[in-house]
């Protein structure tokens, strides 16, 4: 969350860790309620592990529905680790852990679009790209 500190300029972002036990027992629309009601209070989410391919379409629907004036909408990014290269023994016990944990096997990010410009992904790494403001004179 963006707060002004006593000495002016400075801002403050806060990134909030939600591990996957926080939500798994909440509805597929808990879900998305319960993050995207993060998102709006200026956090930036880190969501252990993923959501379903369904989540992720209705978490974006609902948020265009949500869209005005104050809300610009979010940015999504997700991490799905040991996609590289890696002997077979390795892609068989991510593979197992995979099924075992549901598909949930990765990293969520899920960042307001009035704060995060982009987020680019690429094999060993994320960057999330912040908006600045304009500074005053």
């Amino acid at each position: 969350m963006k707060k002004k500190t006593s000495k002016g300029s400075k801002m403050a972002l806060t990134l909030q860790f939600v591990p996957y036990n926080e939500i798994e027992d909440l509805s597929s629309l808990g879900r998305i309620k319960k993050l995207l009601k993060m998102a709006k209070e200026n956090k930036i989410v880190l969501l252990e592990g993923r959501l379903k391919k369904e989540e992720e379409a209705e978490l974006i629907k609902t948020t265009m529905e949500e869209i005005d004036d104050e809300f610009k909408g979010i940015e999504l990014g997700v991490i799905y680790p040991g996609k590289g290269d890696g002997d077979l023994m390795k892609k068989l016990k991510a593979n197992l852990a995979n099924v075992l944990l549901g598909d949930r096997v990765g990293l969520t990010i899920i960042g307001p679009a009035s704060i995060v410009k982009e987020i680019k992904k690429d094999p060993d790494k994320i960057q999330l790209l912040m908006k600045t403001e304009p500074r005053r004179r």
